[in-house]
């Protein structure tokens, strides 16, 4: 698959994502012990993953990014190594109990660790690692 075509798709899921952090029924309960001053929309998306409004609205500005980035070779490399910086710093911060909740704003604890750092893996090999065949050129 070209980077391209795969920023595309990674910026649609991104779309998807915090779109359905929006859906109240997507949205459960929160686990107990974690406080955040912003509470708006503040659960587990799909009973997995600790979503609040401004947490939504930061997957939805990735998904914007990416299918902006996915109209050019360049622009979706770039997209890409800052996806795996910005996920692998999000994956520490996850680790650490003082920064989990990003000072407070946004939950980042729990499977949203193994997560990001899945996220960081595979935006580092299309940022960096991965080489578009000639024919996937434009």
């Amino acid at each position: 698959m070209n980077t391209r075509t795969f920023a595309m798709i990674f910026g649609i899921v991104f779309l998807l994502v915090g779109a359905l952090g929006f859906v109240p029924n997507m949205v459960h309960g929160p686990m107990a012990g974690h406080e955040l001053s912003m509470k708006q929309g503040y659960g587990d998306l799909l009973g997995l993953f600790p979503v609040n409004m401004l947490h939504n609205i930061v997957h939805l500005l990735f998904g914007v990014w990416g299918v902006l980035a996915a109209r050019s070779l360049t622009g979706s490399r770039m997209y890409f190594r800052a996806v795996a910086v910005i996920y692998a710093l999000l994956t520490v911060m996850g680790l650490v109990p003082m920064l989990n909740t990003t000072f407070g704003l946004i939950p980042i604890y729990g499977n949203d660790v193994w997560l990001h750092a899945l996220l960081a893996i595979v935006a580092a090999y299309f940022g960096w690692m991965h080489r578009d065949l000639a024919a996937d050129r434009p």
